[in-house]
């Protein structure tokens, strides 16, 4: 093999002029505040400037004439500047991307803590320029021209803001001013207010036409007339003393109340301010009063509504760590139940803790539902199956004074409805019966066919066509004809105070709605309550074809490793053998900085797989968000134990897949196979 040529030998046979030439060009190169590299195509090192040594340190005797790429590469590998892994495996990834003469660009943070924007421009069939720029104070700078901007953005919109919220006060002034005294009059009764002026013998002066009609009277009627006429004399005791303290002067404001011509007791707030003239002395009274009875009546439902809200913001809380717990439950047991020689032996235990398990993530859905006010998710059900199973958690649930009757079709009778929906009805009703019979009873529940003609469509307004209709009848108190009315009213119960919280049959109510039916209560005081919903049918949902299995696997389509972050390292593990037994690669991480660093670091990653909440700074959202940034076409799927909704918007607007907790790896298999194909869907073809 003959020897490699010298890419110098030519400078030999160089005339004067053209070696003065050739040092003038080094010197140039020298004085450059870049470092530059040329390299043939062996490649080879062929000429260079003093700055390659100062920026990247490499030592004098391995930077000459010659010196093979790789030996750079191997320098650099050995002293960690491309990061941690195989230094074998990081040299010939860079020597193929060499060998490949395309140009590139890549910054390259130094151990130094120095960064370095590196640029290969290839030689058409000669070599290529490797040239490298210290960008470091160049990226500080633009830092702080990002924050500089800003705070001066955040400024501006403050004084916007506070000259906009002074334009708004101005402008209400000005209107205020330009009102004359008879639209002042028309307003005073139009506003929900009850004025007054009352003089120093406290007899009426003014009232708007609120004021009068809350007392009984008319606007003229009321003037002339004392206080205590109009109050009466129970009531007017109770804010005499108030008055006497206005008479001295001081802004006073209570509360009262008064029975109405119709025997009601009606409740007022008042604020009277005494009315002082400028030449100095006691003139009379202003009246401001508010209606308050029904805010009175409100109030205990108010509190209620509030011990409601709480309930589901903690329901809400604990989710996330039920359904991390129901994760490695499931996932778990039904890796045992993969691995056992013989599954059907240990069936009798395994499935039911496995189904016991899967329910509890479905109470878990229910809650969220409840707390978070999910969406519905109507299918074919057979309601007759979801009938008989629930008996068994109602006989568990109810008394055992109550006896359970049940009346459903021998035939398969389909609704499209919301399941998990359709059992929390069913148990609202369940449990109402229950608290109506104290001392026992009989709870019926009857299934059937139900055909709506066109003739009574528009008085059930309901649309004509087939139904399924379910009647739940108990033998218990009763409801009066007054609460018959008001049953499905947020909040109204006719239970003692803490039995109840008056949402059960608005719940109820909406549900049905929502699922397209109707729904009625009838009820005989001491003789039972019967609540009958229609549902709409459907037919069955179509067979599955032989041989498909819920648990087959979609063969992925993606080289490379999946990452894997979660913080929770039970559930952690659980996922990653699920991933493998799909026949992923798997890297782990314990949370959003490990998993960051990886991103970054690791540019054979195919997909990532991250929990949204995280201890460590960064959480699941913010890092599929820079995930994003970074890698704008890697597929990205975010698991959560959450309802999702207004925590995940900034997700949505990224477009990442979700997968909520807990999951089978069925369940694990289908968003990724979905979650490729649609990255293949929106790869770009050449």
């Amino acid at each position: 093999m003959a020897k490699p040529a010298d890419p110098f030998e030519s400078l030999i046979s160089l005339t004067p002029e053209q070696r003065r030439r050739y040092d003038l060009l080094l010197a140039g190169l020298d004085l450059l505040d870049q470092a530059i590299a040329v390299f043939d195509a062996a490649p080879r090192l062929v000429i260079w400037n003093k700055a390659l040594l100062r920026l990247l340190d490499f030592p004098e005797e391995l930077v000459r004439v010659g010196t093979p790429f790789e030996a750079f590469v191997r320098f650099n590998a050995e002293r960690g500047e491309y990061g941690e892994g195989d230094i074998e495996q990081l040299i010939a990834e860079r020597m193929a991307s060499a060998r490949a003469f395309q140009p590139h660009y890549v910054e390259r943070a130094r151990p130094n803590g120095r960064l370095l924007a590196v640029r290969g421009v290839p030689i058409p069939n000669l070599g290529f320029v490797s040239l490298w720029t210290d960008i470091t104070e160049q990226r500080r700078a633009e830092a702080v021209i990002q924050e500089q901007n800003a705070q001066l953005e955040a400024r501006v919109r403050e004084r916007t803001a506070e000259l906009e919220r002074a334009n708004q006060e101005i402008d209400q002034i000005a209107r205020a001013l330009r009102l004359n005294e008879e639209r002042l009059r028309l307003i005073l009764d139009a506003i929900p207010a009850m004025i007054a002026h009352i003089d120093a013998g406290q007899r009426y002066r003014f009232a708007n036409r609120a004021y009068a009609e809350w007392f009984g009277e008319s606007k003229d009627g009321i003037v002339g007339k004392s206080i205590a006429e109009v109050f009466g004399a129970e009531a007017y005791a109770l804010i005499a003393p108030h008055l006497h303290d206005a008479e001295n002067g001081e802004r006073v404001s209570y509360e009262y109340s008064r029975r109405n011509a119709a025997g009601h007791t009606v409740h007022a707030r008042s604020v009277v301010v005494p009315d002082v003239s400028l030449e100095g002395g006691f003139k009379g009274f202003f009246v401001l009063s508010i209606d308050i009875t029904e805010q009175k009546a409100s109030q205990a439902a108010l509190i209620q509504a509030q011990k409601m809200e709480a309930i589901g913001q903690l329901t809400g809380g604990l989710a996330h760590d039920f359904n991390n717990l129901l994760s490695i439950i499931i996932g778990n047991l039904a890796a045992l139940r993969d691995r056992l020689p013989d599954p059907g032996q240990h069936g009798q235990y395994l499935d039911p803790a496995l189904h016991a398990a899967q329910r509890g993530a479905e109470l878990i859905k229910r809650l969220l539902t409840f707390a978070r006010g999910q969406t519905l998710e109507p299918c074919a059900v057979e309601v007759g199956a979801l009938v008989h199973n629930m008996i068994q958690l109602l006989r568990h649930t109810l008394t055992e004074d109550v006896r359970i009757v049940t009346h459903v079709p021998t035939a398969r009778l389909y609704a499209f409805v919301d399941p998990h929906q359709l059992e929390n009805a069913l148990l609202n009703l369940a449990l109402n019966a229950r608290d109506a019979m104290p001392a026992g009873g009989d709870l019926t529940i009857t299934v059937a066919e139900r055909h709506i003609p066109d003739s009574l469509s528009a008085l059930v307004e309901l649309p004509a066509g087939d139904y399924v209709q379910f009647d739940v009848t108990d033998t218990g108190s009763g409801i009066s004809p007054e609460a018959l009315a008001r049953v499905f009213e947020p909040f109204f119960t006719t239970k003692p105070f803490g039995r109840g919280s008056g949402l059960g049959l608005s719940m109820v109510y909406g549900f049905v709605r929502q699922s397209g039916g109707n729904i009625r209560v009838r009820s005989t005081p001491g003789a039972g309550t019967t609540v009958t919903f229609v549902l709409p049918r459907t037919e069955a949902p179509p067979v599955a074809a032989p041989g498909s299995t819920a648990q087959a696997a979609p063969q992925h389509t993606r080289s490379g490793p999946v990452l894997l972050v979660e913080d929770e390292a039970e559930v952690r593990r659980i996922i990653r053998l699920q991933l493998t037994e799909l026949g992923y690669a798997v890297l782990e991480a314990a949370d959003g900085l490990e998993a960051r660093s990886l991103l970054e670091n690791v540019p054979d990653i195919a997909l990532l797989v991250t929990d949204t909440v995280m201890p460590g700074g960064i959480n699941g959202r913010e890092l599929a968000a820079h995930a994003r940034l970074l890698r704008p076409q890697l597929p990205i799927l975010l698991i959560t134990g959450y309802a999702a909704d207004d925590a995940l918007e900034e997700v949505a607007e990224l477009e990442i897949a979700i997968l909520r907790k807990p999951f089978d790896r069925a369940a694990l298999a289908t968003a990724l196979h979905r979650l490729e194909q649609e990255h293949v869907k929106e790869a770009p073809t050449s």
